[in-house]
């Protein structure tokens, strides 16, 4: 199988977890940003944690109060600092707009 320029499995996964994000109710700004933070520090194993939770649409706060369930501290971790920094638009990875 040829991936197409630019569609890793890094950016593929990105693409995944971004709509993972949405559907569980966070903005479109918010989860491009959180996404490109959470793909470059959790492993798969860990995204797949997330691509589980399903419920309904919440806000960001929710969304991390949900992820502290899963009992994974860097994915707590990694999903609290970047919910904090993409919110704030301290992330170098938000993008103006």
């Amino acid at each position: 199988m040829i991936l197409a320029a630019g569609c890793t499995p890094a950016k593929l996964a990105e693409g995944r977890v971004r709509s993972a994000l949405m559907d569980a109710g966070l903005s479109q700004p918010n989860a491009a940003c959180m996404a490109e933070r959470m793909t470059d520090r959790l492993s798969l194993g860990q995204l797949r944690k997330l691509q589980a939770l399903q419920a309904p649409k919440r806000s960001i706060s929710d969304y991390v109060y949900t992820v502290r369930k899963v009992g994974d501290r860097q994915l707590i971790e990694v999903t609290v600092s970047s919910a904090l920094l993409c919110a704030t638009g301290f992330a170098p990875e938000k993008k103006p707009g």
